[in-house]
């Protein structure tokens, strides 16, 4: 399929990621020893459960790039090997911020080793199914990542709850998850898109990360002594799985995947992503200081 234009990115003899709108972006992070333990709605539940999310991130990135990447020879559009490109460029920087927060979080008194071990466990039983549908299984999990993005971004309730400094890394990946939303998807395509293998593909991945997910979560809180701190635990779930919940909105979007028609850009997010591209990257956006591989000269149209 041919790669959907996102934005007009500068003209360039040598197409990259960021002339086909997917810019890996050097950003400075700054955490202030002021930032809060529990940094989601003052809720030790809630805060645990993106702790564990940034926990699951850097090994789940690097499966991300290795499928895309065994299959990258058999992309010969030039366009398409861009996005490549910026894809690889944004998850290996998104890995590197995460381990850097990861640090940051075990340091505050969060056990940022058990996602750690349960992620790569779970992945190492992914990657012993078939290099086709490996990069299936990357397929659906961008389609949750997207999802996760799309709703941090559009979740005014959440930018609400969520400490000042501590949210700017969460918008940063998330703007970038949906910038390249599709390139894996599109890489599958031209391997041969399957709907039985990406069934299969979507079983396998949420029979083997589900039950991590939520050992893993009950395990943080239990470390930190907040499990069955009722009060806590009840306003965090209510906050994240309510009927107005945070990931309440990401699973009922989650079927989408297995329909026979699914491609990740029939949702159009660009208006979004130009929102948040002003918002983060402008001359007065909260990032426009920390940017530091900023093209010359470009403002806010870089990609």
């Amino acid at each position: 399929m041919a790669l959907k234009k996102r934005t007009s990115a500068k003209t360039s003899n040598v197409l990259n990621g960021a002339s086909v709108g997917i810019p890996p972006r050097h950003i400075d992070f700054q955490f202030p020893n002021t930032t809060p333990k529990y940094f989601y709605a003052d809720n030790a539940t809630a805060t645990t459960f993106f702790a564990m999310l940034s926990g699951f991130f850097p090994p789940g990135e690097r499966y991300f790039m290795d499928s895309v990447r065994y299959f990258r020879n058999r992309v010969t559009d030039k366009q398409q090997r861009a996005a490549i490109s910026g894809f690889m460029g944004q998850e290996a920087i998104h890995g590197r911020e995460h381990d850097r927060l990861n640090e940051l979080l075990a340091e505050s008194g969060f056990d940022m080793d058990t996602p750690d071990r349960f992620v790569k466990f779970g992945l190492r039983i992914l990657k012993m199914l078939p290099k086709r549908t490996q990069l299936a299984a990357t397929t659906f999990m961008e389609h949750f990542t997207a999802l996760l993005a799309e709703q941090l971004l559009e979740d005014e309730t959440f930018q609400s709850l969520a400490d000042p400094e501590m949210i700017k890394i969460w918008q940063w990946h998330a703007l970038e998850e949906l910038e390249h939303k599709s390139v894996a998807y599109n890489v599958y395509e031209i391997i041969g898109n399957s709907h039985g293998e990406r069934i299969a593909a979507t079983a396998a991945s949420l029979v083997v990360l589900l039950p991590m997910l939520g050992i893993t979560w009950a395990w943080m809180l239990a470390k930190d002594g907040k499990l069955g701190s009722v009060k806590d635990n009840a306003i965090g779930l209510n906050v994240l799985f309510g009927p107005k919940g945070f990931v309440s909105g990401i699973m009922r979007r989650l079927p989408e995947f297995v329909d026979r028609r699914y491609h990740p850009d029939n949702h159009d997010t660009r208006a979004l992503e130009d929102t948040w591209r002003q918002r983060l990257f402008a001359e007065n956006g909260s990032l426009y200081r920390a940017y530091r591989n900023r093209p010359e000269g470009d403002q806010v149209k870089m990609a």
